[in-house]
This record gives structure tokens, sequence and C-alpha cells, in this order.
């Protein structure tokens, strides 16, 4: 149940991380009022967000960590977690910023990232 509990909340977190990352642009470009705020006041919005990205991001690294009981190394975790945002990623761009799209490349970096997670796992 560990790795259900950790895969999980590293994707709850990546959601939260994604828009602090990159929602602003597309609040930008729908709300006046989050136009004009200054930078500071983006950077702001963008760290109360990321507040939530961590507050998934820790617990999950403490129960997936090996060390601490967990089913995952270090490097598998960090492996596991740039997958997550990747896809997360990509599904959040092609449905937020419909002008966004896939092309053959990036089918074949996540092709690459599979390769990625088989050898990190591999014994």
């Amino acid at each position: 149940m560990k790795a259900f509990y950790t895969i999980g909340l590293l994707i709850v977190s990546n959601v939260f991380m994604t828009f602090a990352w990159y929602g602003h642009l597309k609040l930008r470009q729908e709300f006046s009022w989050f136009a004009s705020l200054p930078l500071i006041g983006v950077i702001t919005f963008s760290w109360a967000i990321a507040f939530l990205e961590y507050s998934c991001q820790v617990p999950a690294n403490r129960i997936g960590f090996a060390g601490n009981g967990g089913p995952f190394s270090l490097m598998q975790l960090k492996v596991i977690q740039e997958v997550i945002t990747l896809t997360v990623f990509t599904v959040f761009t092609t449905v937020f910023f419909k002008g966004e799209a896939l092309h053959w490349n990036h089918f074949a970096a996540f092709v690459c990232l599979i390769f990625a997670v088989y050898f990190v796992f591999m014994k």
C-alpha cells in the first residue's frame, strides 16, 4: 500500500506544482485582474500553490523511501516523480493551452522515460 500512497501523493503534488509553475500563464490570459498583478503578486500566488505541493511531496517521499520502510530507493523515487511530472505537464498543456500540440518527438521522449523507469527498477 505504501507504493500506492506514494504514487498517489506524487500525482497530487505534481498537479499543484504544475499549476504553480505554469497556471499563472493561463490565468493571465483569462483574467484581467490577474494580468495586472505585479510580478511579486504572481510569485506569492505561485508560492501559495507550491505550499500545497510540498504538503503532498514531502509525505510521499517519506512514505516511499526505503530508508523509512517504503518500497523505493531514492533514485527510483526521483524517476517516478519525473515521469509523473512530465505526464501531468503533458495533460495540463494539452487541456489548458489549446495551441500546444504533441508531436512525434514528444512521444519518443515518453518512450525514453518508460525505458528510464525500466532501467532504474532493474536489479
